[in-house]
């Protein structure tokens, strides 16, 4: 999976089926709020979401960025995939 990190519109893209998902974000300090999952009308492949989101995880471990999961889908992703509850700040419970 291809993703571009769009830091002027800040979100992370990647392509399926020739249209885009996106994953918006926004920075302070060394955290990375993900806030909103952007798919496109008729769009249902939650296997395709969750390797998004494994993907980005996997970006923030690069940068060293603690994540914190503002929409509860991202929540509810960092709650099954326990491996990413290090990427969590102190003192954020999900």
């Amino acid at each position: 999976m291809e993703i571009k990190d769009n830091t002027f519109a800040r979100q992370f893209e990647t392509l399926i089926e020739g249209k885009m998902i996106s994953v918006e974000y926004s920075f302070q300090e060394k955290k990375i709020f993900l806030t909103r999952i952007n798919t496109f009308e008729g769009f249902d492949n939650e296997e395709f979401i969750s390797d998004l989101l494994k993907n980005i995880m996997e970006i923030a471990y690069e940068r060293k960025l603690k994540v914190v999961p503002i929409l509860p889908k991202i929540a509810a992703f960092m709650r099954k995939n326990t491996t990413y509850r290090d990427l969590l700040p102190p003192g954020i419970k999900i």
